[in-house]
């Protein structure tokens, strides 16, 4: 966040100083409030392109076990961008090293999901889940190991998650 933060002002200078070069090259013939107008389109632009490569950017960072299950994009009322160019602003991961069939049935296949949520600092949760590939059944585990049957899943058969747990 600081970082970003840092980032952005620099931009804004770097782009004010654009402007800057515009008046001195135009013997200062080009407006004033040309230099402030570089300045908030450099930082709004630094901003649009992080949300735009924040995807790319984690995806690269996971390690080569993991493997992107599901991504959502959001359009954003206030971010009219987005009405027409939607980008990724979550996305869930499974770890494969993390599926085991150690339960007495070769059906039910225990994995641990990992979601990564674009925010102010970016939060990532995970969860260990079960799955009857049989009947396609996904049901997360509680804190106490137990299954929560409340928040049962029924998945398609042509979702990546079934493909991925099921088919390894």
């Amino acid at each position: 966040m600081f970082w970003t933060f840092v980032a952005t002002v620099f931009c804004g200078l770097g782009a004010a100083g654009i402007a800057m070069g515009i008046r001195a090259a135009t013997a200062k013939k080009a407006p004033k409030w040309l230099i402030p107008v570089f300045a908030g389109a450099g930082m709004l632009g630094y901003l649009i392109y992080g949300e735009y490569t924040w995807y790319d950017h984690k995806r690269a960072m996971l390690p080569e076990e993991a493997v992107v299950v599901a991504t959502e994009q959001e359009r954003i009322f206030f971010r009219p961008w987005t009405f027409v160019f939607p980008y990724v602003t979550s996305f869930s991961a499974v770890d494969n090293e993390s599926i085991s069939r150690d339960t007495g049935d070769q059906n039910i296949v225990r994995f641990t999901l990992y979601r990564f949520e674009q925010t102010v600092t970016d939060a990532v949760s995970h969860r260990i889940h079960l799955i009857n590939c049989g009947s396609r059944e996904l049901v997360p585990l509680g804190s106490d190991g137990a299954p929560r049957v409340d928040n049962m899943k029924l998945l398609e058969s042509d979702d990546p998650l079934y493909t991925i747990i099921c088919r390894s």
